[in-house]
């Protein structure tokens, strides 16, 4: 941990987290092992982050957020916590949950509105927001984030169309995937 950083007491650290310059973790949160907080991250109390997560630099992840393992968060993503915020309504008891499923990607400058569910191993692009749920595998991108294709468990891009049916392996690993309508499976280990 760096001198700088701050973890209230009550917080839990897995074995080998790092916390870098200036980041600020809540007595309340829960963080597995092998993690890495950047510069500047900000983890509230009702938070649980999984083993292995990067966490960039800027990012903060406020209450009501969970991140499943393996999760990468681009510099400077967003979460929010509260859908319609007022600064004279105190909304702290409507707090949306919002997960990050195992695997995902998080690109750098997007905002995932509270609420909502990524999928797990999908990947959202840089500058993307998104506002509903992202299906396992998906690659999304845009304002409002839409579905233009699909990614491997490698994060490699596979040969499919957004919706629709058919087969591709992962370019880096060869491993199977099967699209059926908007539902994208892994039928095979990389041989």
């Amino acid at each position: 941990m760096h001198p700088s950083a701050i973890v209230d007491d009550g917080a839990t650290l897995g074995a080998g987290t790092r916390v870098w310059h200036f980041a600020h973790v809540c007595g309340g949160a829960t963080i597995g092992a092998g993690c890495s907080l950047g510069q500047g991250v900000y983890v509230g109390n009702d938070v649980v982050i999984g083993d292995n997560v990067k966490i960039q630099n800027n990012v903060s992840v406020y209450d009501a957020v969970t991140l499943e393992d393996d999760v990468f968060c681009g510099p400077s993503m967003v979460f929010t916590n509260v859908f319609n915020p007022r600064s004279a309504v105190p909304r702290k008891d409507e707090y949306r949950r919002t997960r990050v499923r195992r695997g995902a990607t998080l690109g750098a400058n997007c905002t995932i509105v509270c609420g909502t569910t990524v999928g797990e191993y999908a990947f959202v692009g840089a500058g993307a927001v998104v506002s509903r749920d992202v299906p396992p595998y998906a690659l999304v991108v845009g304002v409002p984030a839409r579905r233009i294709g699909w990614m491997s468990r490698h994060g490699e891009r596979l040969a499919l169309p957004p919706s629709g049916h058919g087969e591709a392996a992962c370019p880096a690993t060869g491993e199977r995937y099967r699209l059926d309508g908007d539902t994208l499976t892994p039928c095979s280990s990389p041989t």
